[in-house]
C-alpha cells in the first residue's frame, strides 16, 4: 500500500516512522518545503524523510497521485483548503483520512471535495495526544466509507474504531473532549501562575488533591505546561474550530473562545524565545511547571500584568 502523508510535523513524522516499520511505501508533503516567503524551513523535513525512505513531493496533487490512502496531519485551520488542494490529484476510490481536528461543519466541506474527485472521505478523530501512543493513537472513524476503510488502517498499525456512518459525529465527539482537555491546559497555566505570583501554589495544589485525589497536579501541570508551550498554535487552531463547533451548536463559546486565547498567547510568546529554544533538548521539557510560570511572571512584571 502507498500512503501519502499532508503534514510532515510531529505526527506526520510519527506516522511515517511507524507506516514505514510496517512496509508501507510512504510520500509525503508539508508547505514549509515551498514557503511563500521564500525562507528555507524545509531542512529538518528533507532528512527526516530520507532516514526514513519517505518521498517528498513538491506539492499537494503530486503527493497524492498513486496512494492508495491520504492522509491529512495538518493544523485544523487548513483542514478545508488541504482537501481542495489534494482533490485533483485523487486516483479513483483513494482513501482520504482527514485526521484534523476540525469541525463536523469543516469536515463536512472538506469530504465535498474529495468525493466530487471521486475519493472516498473518511472524517478521524483523533482521542488523545498522539506520541505516547503513536500510530495506536485512539482514533474515531466518521462517514459512509469508515467501515470499509477500518480493517485497512487497523492492518496498518492503526487503533480506529468506527463512531457513525453520519459524517461529523466523530469530530463532535473529539470537539467536545477539546473543550474540556484544552480548556483545563489553559485554566492550569492562567490558576497556577497566577497562585505562584501570590505564593499560594502549594496551598491551591493541595486543595486540589484533596478534592480530585487520583490527579498528580504536580505531573500534570508540567505536562499541560510543556504541550501548551510546544504545541501552542497548533491547539489554539483546534480550539478555534472547537468554537465553531459550540456555536454549530447554538451555544456562545465562552470556554472555547477564552481556551484559544490563552493557548495562542503561550505560542506567541514561545515564538519570541521565552521559554528558550526551540529544537534544544530542554525545550519545553522542564519536570517543575514553576520554572515555565516564573518566566511568564517575569517577562509580565514589567508591564504590571500578573
Amino acid at each position: 500500500m502507498r500512503v501519502a502523508l499532508i503534514g510532515y510535523g510531529e505526527v506526520g513524522r510519527i506516522l511515517a516512522e511507524d507506516l514505514r516499520q510496517r512496509g508501507a511505501a510512504v510520500g509525503a508533503y508539508d508547505l514549509k518545503l515551498d514557503p511563500s516567503d521564500g525562507a528555507d524551513r524545509g531542512a529538518p523535513i528533507r532528512e527526516h524523510a530520507a532516514a526514513q525512505g519517505v518521498v517528498l513531493a513538491r506539492g499537494h496533487a503530486e503527493a497524492a497521485r498513486g496512494a492508495d490512502l491520504v492522509v491529512s496531519a495538518v493544523t485544523a485551520s487548513q483542514a478545508v483548503a488541504v482537501a481542495e488542494a489534494v482533490a485533483p490529484g485523487l486516483d479513483p476510490g483513494a482513501w482520504f483520512l482527514d485526521f484534523n481536528s476540525a469541525s463536523p461543519g469543516a469536515k463536512i466541506r472538506a469530504a465535498g471535495f474529495v468525493e466530487a474527485a471521486g475519493g472516498r472521505y473518511v472524517e478521524g478523530a483523533v482521542m488523545t495526544s498522539v506520541p505516547p501512543y503513536r500510530i495506536q493513537v485512539p482514533l474515531l472513524l466518521g462517514g459512509p466509507h469508515a467501515a470499509a476503510l477500518e480493517p485497512v488502517l487497523n492492518g496498518l498499525g492503526f487503533a480506529a474504531k468506527v463512531a457513525s456512518e453520519t459524517l461529523g459525529v466523530a469530530s463532535a465527539t473529539k470537539m467536545c473532549r477539546s473543550v474540556m482537555i484544552k480548556g483545563l491546559e489553559a485554566m492550569v497555566i492562567e490558576a497556577f501562575t497566577t497562585a505562584r505570583h501570590y505564593g499560594v501554589e502549594d496551598a491551591v495544589i493541595a486543595s486540589l488533591v484533596e478534592t480530585f485525589p487520583g490527579i498528580d497536579w504536580e505531573k500534570q501541570a508540567a505536562y499541560f505546561f510543556q504541550r501548551v508551550i510546544e504545541h501552542g498554535r497548533r491547539r489554539s487552531e483546534e480550539v478555534r474550530e472547537v468554537a465553531v463547533t459550540v456555536q454549530e451548536a447554538g451555544l456562545a463559546p465562552f470556554s472555547a473562545s477564552g481556551t484559544a486565547d490563552r493557548q495562542a498567547w503561550v505560542a506567541d510568546l514561545a515564538d519570541a524565545g521565552l521559554f528558550g529554544a526551540k529544537g534544544t533538548p530542554d525545550y519545553a521539557r522542564s519536570p517543575d511547571w514553576r520554572t515555565e510560570a516564573d518566566r511568564l511572571l517575569a517577562h509580565l512584571a514589567p508591564a504590571g500584568q500578573a
